[in-house]
Parts: C-alpha cells; structure tokens; sequence
C-alpha cells in the first residue's frame, strides 16, 4: 500500500522465489537469499551484486543448485559476466 506521497507503507513485503514464482512466506525457514557479487575483467569485485532468492521447496527438492546455475546463466548476459 502506498500513501499519498508514494511511499510504501507495508509492514511485510514477501520475496518471490527466482525459480519457481512462489510466495516466500514468512513461515518458509528453509529458504534462502543468495547475493552473487560482479566482477569486472580482471576478476575484481565491483561493488554490484545480484540477489537470487530461493524458497524451501526448491531446497527440499534437491534443485537449488541446478536452479541457481539455471538462474545465473541467464541473468548473466544481463550484466555481462563470463
């Protein structure tokens, strides 16, 4: 919800899982958040990074690793890693 001045005034904002779409609810204790920091050519860290959220199931099930490899594979032409 927002006010009249734009800002969000919700208490709670749930994560969405990047594999899946699902709802992290806050319930969820075996989800997870994962920050995969850049690095330029040289192989220096840039400061930037980016967040992939993974949610219970996806753990439970034993895909996390194929899913985060599935994920960064194509957000990495995003931000052009190699």
């Amino acid at each position: 919800m927002q006010n009249e001045e734009g800002k969000m005034m919700d208490l709670y904002i749930p994560r969405k899982c990047s594999a899946t779409n699902r709802l992290i609810t806050a319930k969820d204790h075996a989800s997870v958040q994962i920050n995969i920091g850049h690095v330029d050519e040289n192989g220096v860290y840039t400061g930037q990074h980016t967040t992939v959220a993974l949610c219970g199931f996806i753990r439970a099930q034993g895909d996390a690793d194929s899913a985060l490899d599935r994920i960064w594979q194509k957000k990495k032409v995003d931000v052009r890693q190699q």
